[in-house]
């Protein structure tokens, strides 16, 4: 079907090529006038945090809006007319803006205070629309109102939900900066500036129509600003390899003579075949997100998934129809000499000389590639989890100035207050719901770890009430999870036994603690849709059952040897530094299922390059050893291009100041690093080589219900698959 499918788009090129510009276009106006805001938006459906929530919001109409906290500070303190007077004009300003309902004085005590040593104070700010509806245009407008204080002398920062939830991604030109180093890698390959030129336009073209529909994305569903970064980040690392790997085919079967057509038809049909898969298996594995049961990570991968659908797309549209442009000028503008494409040439180069030396060690290479897995996965015993707060912002921003602040003048617990949100019974006049409230707030202010309980707040209809408790520790700390659990299990079903009141804790903290443990409670789960999902897929393409299990294991190497390193650099600090870390952090609480996901995908892009090259060889007739050295030959090379741009593409990342984009590129990085290095060209050879013809050992009735596709062994009667059984 590819093969026809590249056929046809050679004969009407020009057609298909107007198609994708008039699409591209179209998405792109659309994502421009229809698209959202991307937000970050950790609710969990059935969690006691988001009970507590839908509560508050219900009763309280003033806390269904979204809110923000303006932090002013003044070395000198701010006491005294002409700095009160700056403070009010600043915060008259703010009031004065769209959907602002209140705006708390700190001078008065009221929705906002002043610090013991009078050097800092806040006001809280609430609108009367609900955080989705704002979006980033708040957050500016609230920036440049509070600069009304700035001007008059203050320090004046910015925090609470509103900065938190709506973010304005900034990849500081990482996308062009690996699509450069790409195209040099590209160059240094192929050898020449019309071939390398190919996989670019496609990435281009392929990542503006992506995350023009991610955009659109955004318009109906709370899309994540790690979201669209992530789709920018995969999207232009797959969609090169992915045109890498049939420019690399077109070129060579231009080398012995086939007709520009047939090229660009047999180049479908083989590496287009293992990119669609590729790309399938990486969809599939995003989607397996799905199964955590966290709104925010499903949307997430589906902004990557979007991105990789659309790359795939173009690699059997778009980028047959430039090669049939290109024809044979794809050769022109040479840099350097050709290198040899033919197979005799390709046994003869450094890769297939490294796939010799490893048919003759295969057990001592194997050994060798897991001791050096093991010792780079040996730091993810200390993996310690957590959602981003305003702590772990880059310094100098905002969000991080504000939470400093707050901190050091009001203690670490300020920056992440529960709330207790109390369910009232319907009042039978004795008061007795009133002075469960008042018994519960004294026995939660009694509780170890709670600095400070406020008094009860009724809502309008003295239907609920809420309790604002600021714990002693921060948000992070792992004293305030053991405060929420102390408070939820023991404190506040003892305080409220039979009374018919309700309490949920909820609050940032709470909301972020609740986030984790549902995380880590789902990991199993997901971790096993994932690969088995992949495993049925690759056992549909390689007509075994052996190669998707080994696959399956060696990934899993590679991606311990990723969470290893990022826990070493971001929790240890080793070479933190380096990449602009000024602090030690937690591990981003959804970072393993997402990296886990992602790299699993993209490790099963280079098994399917490197092993559907193998299996032609084995077709063919060769044996299995010399199968496995003739694929290393062919792809050897082309898969380390296509890793070391997906390093410089995740690499320009890990430069940007976003936590989570540093923690998830840095992982990328280094597990694709591991993957084209240890694994693909080490671990999965020896492997196969000590296996032996039982690689493609496919039971009797799983055949025959998948389907045959040509033959299952290398045309030896003797070693064939019969009944469930291999024969040797």
């Amino acid at each position: 079907m590819l093969y026809r499918l590249g056929m046809g788009v050679a004969r009407h090129r020009w057609s298909v090529l107007a198609v994708w510009v008039v699409v591209i276009v179209f998405v792109v106006l659309a994502g421009r006038s229809w698209g959202g805001d991307f937000v970050d938006n950790f609710r969990l459906p059935g969690s006691e945090s988001e009970k507590a929530r839908e509560l508050l919001e219900e009763q309280f109409p003033v806390q269904a809006g979204g809110s923000a906290r303006v932090v002013f500070a003044h070395e000198q303190g701010l006491r005294g007319q002409e700095k009160e007077e700056a403070v009010r004009d600043s915060l008259q300003a703010i009031a004065d803006l769209p959907h602002v309902q209140v705006v708390g004085d700190p001078f008065a005590q009221r929705g906002g205070a002043v610090s013991p040593e009078g050097t800092v104070a806040f006001a809280d700010v609430r609108y009367d629309a609900p955080l989705t509806k704002l979006g980033q245009g708040a957050v500016d407008r609230l920036d440049e109102a509070a600069g009304v204080g700035r001007d008059q002398g203050l320090h004046v920062e910015l925090g609470g939900q509103l900065l938190g939830f709506a973010r304005n991604p900034e990849t500081g030109g990482a996308e062009a900066a690996g699509v450069i180093a790409a195209a040099f890698i590209l160059v240094l390959g192929f050898g020449t500036v019309v071939a390398a030129g190919l996989p670019i336009g496609l990435a281009v073209g392929g990542l503006t129509g992506g995350l023009s529909l991610v955009r659109l994305l955004a318009a109906l569903f709370d899309v994540s600003s790690v979201g669209l970064m992530l789709g920018t980040m995969i999207g232009l690392g797959v969609g090169i390899d992915y045109a890498l790997f049939i420019v690399t085919r077109y070129r060579r079967f231009l080398s012995e003579g086939l007709e520009v057509p047939e090229a660009v038809g047999r180049a479908s049909g083989t590496a287009g075949k293992a990119v669609v898969f590729a790309g399938a298996t990486v969809i599939i594995s995003i989607a397996g997100l799905a199964v955590a049961g966290i709104p925010a990570v499903t949307l997430m991968g589906a902004s990557a998934a979007i991105v990789v659908a659309v790359m795939v797309l173009g690699s059997v549209t778009m980028l047959p129809a430039l090669l049939s442009v290109a024809g044979r000028r794809i050769n022109r503008l040479s840099v350097r000499r050709r290198a040899g494409e033919s197979p005799g040439e390709q046994m003869g180069s450094v890769w297939g000389r490294w796939g010799r030396q490893v048919e003759r060690r295969p057990k001592t290479s194997l050994v060798a590639g897991l001791l050096v897995l093991a010792v780079l996965a040996a730091p993810v015993v200390s993996l310690d989890l957590a959602m981003p707060d305003g702590s772990m912002e880059p310094q100098g921003d905002t969000r991080r100035e504000a939470y400093g602040l707050l901190e050091r003048s009001f203690g670490p617990g300020f920056n992440g207050p529960l709330l207790l949100a109390i369910d009232l019974p319907p009042e039978d006049g004795s008061g007795a719901a009133r002075l469960s409230v008042m018994s519960l707030r004294a026995e939660v202010a009694e509780t170890p770890g709670v600095a400070q309980v406020s008094p009860p707040q009724m809502s309008p209809q003295q239907e609920a009430a809420v309790l604002q408790v600021t714990p002693r520790t921060g948000p992070q700390a792992q004293a305030t999870e053991d405060l929420v659990h102390e408070l939820r299990d023991r404190v506040i079903p003892n305080a409220l036994a039979g009374t018919g009141v309700q309490a949920y804790v909820g609050g940032q903290s709470a909301i972020l603690i609740d986030f984790t443990e549902r995380t880590l409670e789902r990991l199993p789960w997901f971790f096993l849709t994932v690969i088995g999902l992949s495993f049925l897929l690759l056992t549909v393409l390689f007509r075994s059952v052996v190669i998707p299990l080994t696959a399956a294991i060696m990934n899993l190497f590679s991606i311990g040897a990723a969470y290893g390193v990022v826990v070493a650099v971001f929790q240890w600090g080793w070479g933190a530094g380096l990449i602009g870390v000024d602090q030690t952090t937690p591990i981003i609480t959804f970072l393993p299922m997402l990296m886990f996901a992602i790299l699993f995908g993209l490790s099963m892009d280079y098994e399917v390059f490197l092993l559907s090259e193998v299996q032609e060889n084995y077709r063919s007739g060769y044996s299995n050893a010399e199968s496995v050295v003739r694929g290393i030959s062919a792809t050897g090379g082309v898969i380390t291009s296509a890793a070391a741009i997906m390093i410089v593409v995740f690499t320009g990342f890990v430069l940007g100041d976003d936590i989570a984009i540093k923690q998830v590129g840095l992982g990328l990085a280094v597990a694709i690093l591991v993957d084209a290095t240890l694994v693909r060209v080490l671990l999965v050879p020896s492997t196969m080589v000590v296996i032996g013809d039982a690689n493609w050992w496919m039971p009797g009735g799983l055949a025959r219900f998948i389907g045959e596709s040509g033959s299952s062994g290398n045309g030896d009667e003797g070693r064939r698959c019969r009944k469930g059984a291999w024969l040797g």
